[in-house]
């Protein structure tokens, strides 16, 4: 029996277009005025502080900083420091109404639908927590963060690592068989099965003919009960 649903972002909830063709530019426009402005921001030195550790240069001034993460982003390195960051200057964005976080059309419905059939349900996506809350918070649907128990992120592990799900498995406190993960990425969602967890691959255009998991076009055609 599934007792609470972990579903991941891009691809997922919300289209992939919106992360690449507005999300990362914008940040990617903004993120040298916003490291020269405010690096001496506690929570600002904290994630530059994270990324020399991550490239092991304790010394490292801001304009070798800004190469480095600007490095990072053409490369999409999962680096948890240039995601804090990136969280950050998007939060101005959202605050500022220069977008909304996109969602796909069927997945208000769904999850406020198991809410209701008393299903927890949680975020986990290699974009940081306060990343994730800004997009479900400032939502095309307004703010639907009301409907999660607690967002997951790259602390607990990389996406397609195994121990990632034992871990957030640990934290929810429910054991692998009552927890179904949902991505478009049969990668992630092989870590998660290795890890017993239930699996469902939301596929949005094309089949993935490599997946040996069940796939589905949308959240309405997700029935938990059933899994």
């Amino acid at each position: 029996m599934i007792r609470a649903i972990v579903t991941d972002i891009e691809g997922t909830t919300s289209d992939i277009r919106f992360v690449h063709n507005v999300l990362f530019p914008y940040a990617r426009q903004h993120l040298a005025a916003f490291i020269r402005d405010r690096h001496n921001q506690p929570e600002v030195a904290a994630a530059l502080d994270a990324v020399r550790a991550e490239v092991d240069q304790p010394d490292a001034d801001l304009a070798a900083l800004t190469a480095i993460l600007f490095d990072f982003m053409d490369k999409d390195r999962k680096s948890t420091g240039l995601k804090a960051l990136q969280g950050m200057i998007w939060r101005d964005g959202y605050v500022n109404g220069n977008f909304t976080g996109h969602l796909y059309p069927d997945v208000l419905p769904a999850l406020t639908a198991w809410q209701q059939q008393g299903m927890k349900l949680y975020v986990y996506s290699s974009g940081s927590v306060a990343a994730q809350k800004l997009l479900f918070g400032y939502s095309d649907e307004g703010d639907i963060t009301g409907v999660f128990s607690g967002y997951f992120d790259t602390h607990v592990g990389a996406k397609r690592e195994v121990n990632s799900y034992r871990n957030i498995a640990e934290q929810t406190g429910l054991p692998a068989e009552q927890l179904l993960f949902l991505s478009d990425i049969h990668q992630e969602l092989d870590a998660a099965a290795e890890a017993g967890w239930h699996t469902l691959q939301l596929i949005r255009d094309d089949v993935d003919s490599e997946s040996r998991h069940r796939q589905v076009n949308n959240f309405s055609q997700i029935n938990p009960e059933s899994i």
